[in-house]
């Protein structure tokens, strides 16, 4: 007997996108409680299948820094998508969602239209802190500056033609403006220990919102996952190709 899936939930908004999503599997290949509880947010639950893929890209293999978090997105997706329809070739995902998100210091201080132009002034990826004083560190470069936070999202869904599924990938990227906040409160925000979990050293839906001055963009693509861009890409897949989650 075929396996059901819905992975839409009734709080879903009834538009082309949720109903095309209606009665599919659709799998998470990360383990963000973050990403999950957005996408539950915008009506849809997912199965959450952690992608193995090592996320060991060299960035400087890469021509511009932001096609870096696609093509690890790009990675999970497919090492997942691959790994189920081999273990269970009778109940294969129907899209399988892979997400990564960066930080990155600008140079100069950034504007939305410089952003939206495509220009490159970044200068640093941004990794998880090793230690609260890498935290520290890392608070103090950004102290009173810009950084940039890209989600690369790419979506793996099947085709009839080789190898059997097709890819679609977007970024997203917001600019997060720090205030000028003073030592004792970059100090003490190091030492709380929230940031050692965050690129970048803080989490703006948290106790970092404290240093934030304005965001430019999508505040849920800085948590961890644009929905806003996750939705109107279903909309032009649907638009483009009448055979998206058909087979």
């Amino acid at each position: 007997m075929p396996t059901t899936h819905n992975s839409v939930l009734s709080t879903a908004l009834k538009a082309p996108a949720t109903e095309r999503l209606r009665n599919k599997r659709i799998v998470l290949a990360s383990a963000s409680s973050r990403r999950k509880e957005i996408l539950r947010t915008l009506g849809f639950e997912p199965e959450i299948i952690p992608s193995t893929f090592k996320e060991d890209l060299p960035v400087s293999s890469f021509d511009g820094i932001h096609e870096y978090p696609v093509a690890t997105a790009t990675h999970k997706a497919v090492e997942v998508y691959e790994r189920l329809v081999e273990t269970n070739p009778d109940d294969p995902p129907d899209l399988v969602i892979g997400a990564d998100t960066v930080v990155l210091t600008r140079t100069v201080p950034a504007t939305t239209l410089e952003m939206e132009m495509g220009t490159d002034t970044c200068s640093e990826l941004l990794e998880k802190p090793v230690s609260k004083d890498d935290n520290l560190r890392m608070l103090l470069d950004l102290n009173g500056n810009v950084c940039e936070v890209v989600t690369g999202v790419s979506l793996v869904y099947p085709i009839l033609t080789a190898p059997g599924y097709a890819i679609k990938s977007f970024d997203e990227r917001s600019l997060v403006h720090f205030a000028e906040n003073p030592l004792h409160l970059l100090k003490a925000y190091a030492e709380n220990g929230e940031g050692l979990d965050r690129a970048g050293g803080f989490a703006v839906q948290g106790l970092g919102a404290l240093l934030i001055r304005k965001i430019d963009g999508d505040f849920h693509n800085i948590v961890g996952f644009p929905g806003a861009a996750f939705f109107k890409m279903l909309d032009i897949l649907i638009e483009e190709d009448e055979d998206f989650l058909a087979i």
